[in-house]
């Protein structure tokens, strides 16, 4: 059913105001003279390059890739149609979708980079600290302002922190690139931990919600899970406290060594004890009246933000039933890629942009389209991009579930396969990334061909395979239950497998390896021997990372390797 965008605001999706728009303009006049200056040769790719990665603007193995912010996840059907329109124009017909809820554009010409920033900066988008040491995209819970078990809106307080961080002055230039999340439940969706600084929500003894602040995680050669620093942080102290712990993160952490600048590193060093007195030190310190979050700024940002009119009707919920009872395949993909509502009467939908054998997080020009007028008829006119590189609809009335779905058939994005074996993390690799050791992507096709089978899917269950081309591990596949990383085997691509891995649990764990490297098809098999195993090990209701976490690792390595 046709849903109505509210009258005055853009739904979801915060509202820019003039301020804004003007500062874009003027960043965009500037690297349009940098652009200008870099092609007439009157700076070398050297001087040129902290100004275009200021932009986003990477220089990859065959051409420039733009990458766009896309703050906390969240866009509109107009922007996602601008999105589409660049990816026609000024790309090869796609964009792809990251683990930080941005979009990659693969092919960019440098000559045409100021006018994309214009096209961008139309629709209220841009670029800025989508690279370079600085604070990057915060991102949020994929079913913000939706999910059921939701504390706050955690849109709100990402929006914050992007302002407060934008060119902040005192962070502009970290001993190393700084990555937040924000879920605004006790259940953790955004792989808090797994941040420099991750936040979750929850109830506060007297009833007001606070904050559990977790310091120090990361990925790369070093991965770490997150401390915590603090379990009952108060809203309006939010900025303050983060502020403080970038302080202490600028004023200690390595500058003389790239390996060892993160803060997961410093953390590391200093011990946890000792970074929270540096914290504690530094917040006592700080004038809290001015950095305080008072409560009508707060409720000033979630009103540009909009609010979706919801109007079901009474049935709603029993037409639903009755189309799944009629349709097992629908409702194979309503029990994988839905998730609970807080209105009666509607539901989020997870549309999944890896149909088997497809590249994970690549979607057309046609299919942005296309779900840009999904999003104005069924959801608002709003979607939102997943870390996990899928794209939701957040507020679909249930009585129009099937409408869509028949919808998302006909443009091969309606794969029932979210949290399944097949729904892959993969960065871009070796096809475009000149520090990737191997390619990610063909190996993700090969692993989501062999396991394409929907009952065999449904059968092995939740299970999350991440895929990284290198050390520094955009994939995030310690994270993933299965992991798959590229290394180079004496001049040929290889790839490792970790197990266990897992950023959504109670029990959040880092990966561990299994054995020496495979090639390509190796690893493929392997993976086949790896989920035969489970299949055959596991108890009545457990899940793979409950398995592997029962039995260990020896098992799962004797059925890869015993016959190696």
């Amino acid at each position: 059913m046709p849903q109505t965008p509210h009258p005055a605001l853009s739904v979801g999706r915060y509202s820019y105001d003039a301020v804004d728009k003007a500062f874009l303009k003027q960043r965009i006049a500037q690297f349009r003279d940098q652009v200008a200056r870099r092609m007439s040769g009157e700076l070398t790719e050297e001087e040129f390059k902290p100004l275009r990665l200021m932009n986003g603007l990477y220089l990859q193995l065959h051409a420039y890739m733009l990458r766009v912010a896309i703050p906390y996840g969240v866009v509109s059907s107009s922007q996602m149609r601008t999105l589409a329109h660049i990816a026609e124009r000024y790309d090869r017909g796609y964009g792809h979708f990251t683990t930080r809820q941005n979009i990659q554009f693969n092919w960019i010409k440098l000559e045409d980079t100021p006018e994309i920033l214009e096209l961008l900066a139309e629709t209220e988008m841009h670029a800025i600290q989508t690279s370079g040491n600085c604070i990057r995209n915060v991102t949020a819970d994929q079913f913000a302002g939706a999910a059921s078990d939701e504390v706050l809106d955690p849109r709100v307080y990402a929006e914050i922190l992007r302002q407060w961080s934008t060119l902040h002055p005192e962070f502009t230039f970290l001993p190393r690139k700084f990555k937040i999340a924000i879920s605004g439940s006790p259940r953790d969706r955004v792989a808090a931990r797994f941040h420099d600084i991750g936040l979750k929500a929850h109830p506060g003894k007297d009833g007001r919600t606070v904050f559990e602040v977790y310091v120090g995680g990361g990925l790369g050669r070093t991965p770490v899970v997150g401390v915590k620093l603090c379990d009952d942080l108060p809203e309006e102290h939010l900025i303050a406290y983060l502020e403080a712990i970038l302080r202490v993160y600028n004023a200690f952490g390595r500058r003389d060594n790239i390996y060892k600048a993160r803060i997961k590193i410093l953390v590391q060093a200093l011990g946890a004890e000792k970074f929270l007195e540096h914290v504690n030190a530094e917040f006592a310190a700080m004038d809290k009246a001015r950095y305080k979050l008072p409560e009508s700024v707060v409720e000033d940002i979630r009103a540009r933000f909009g609010a979706p009119v919801f109007l079901p009707p009474e049935d709603a919920a029993e037409k639903l039933a009755h189309q799944r009872k009629a349709d097992q395949e629908f409702d194979a993909w309503v029990n994988t890629n839905t998730h609970q509502h807080k209105q009666p009467g509607y539901i989020s939908v997870t549309v999944s942009c890896k149909p088997p054998g497809g590249i994970p997080g690549d979607v057309t020009a046609e299919q942005m389209n296309v779900l840009a007028d999904l999003a104005d008829q069924y959801s608002f006119g709003e979607l939102r991009i997943t870390h996990v590189q899928n794209v939701v609809l957040g507020h679909v009335r249930q009585d129009a579930l099937y409408a869509l779905w028949k919808t998302l058939q006909t443009y091969a994005l309606a794969t029932a396969n979210a949290g399944f074996i097949t729904d892959i993390i993969a960065c871009p690799g070796l096809d475009y990334c000149s520090l990737a050791n191997a390619r990610s992507l063909p190996i993700s096709q090969k692993i989501s061909e062999r396991f394409s089978s929907p009952e065999l899917q449904r059968e092995i269950g939740t299970l999350r395979l991440n895929i990284s081309g290198c050390i520094n591990a955009c994939g995030h596949h310690h994270a993933g239950h299965i992991g798959i990383l590229g290394v180079d085997k004496r001049g040929q691509e290889a790839f490792q497998i970790t197990l266990g891995g897992a950023s959504d649990q109670s029990e959040v764990s880092i990966g561990q390896i299994l054995g020496s490297a495979l090639s390509e098809d190796e690893t493929v098999d392997a993976i086949a021997r790896i989920i035969d195993t489970y299949l055959a090990s596991r108890k009545a209701g457990e899940q793979f990372i409950e398995t592997c976490r029962r039995l260990g690792n020896a098992l799962f390595k004797d059925a890869v390797y015993a016959s190696a």
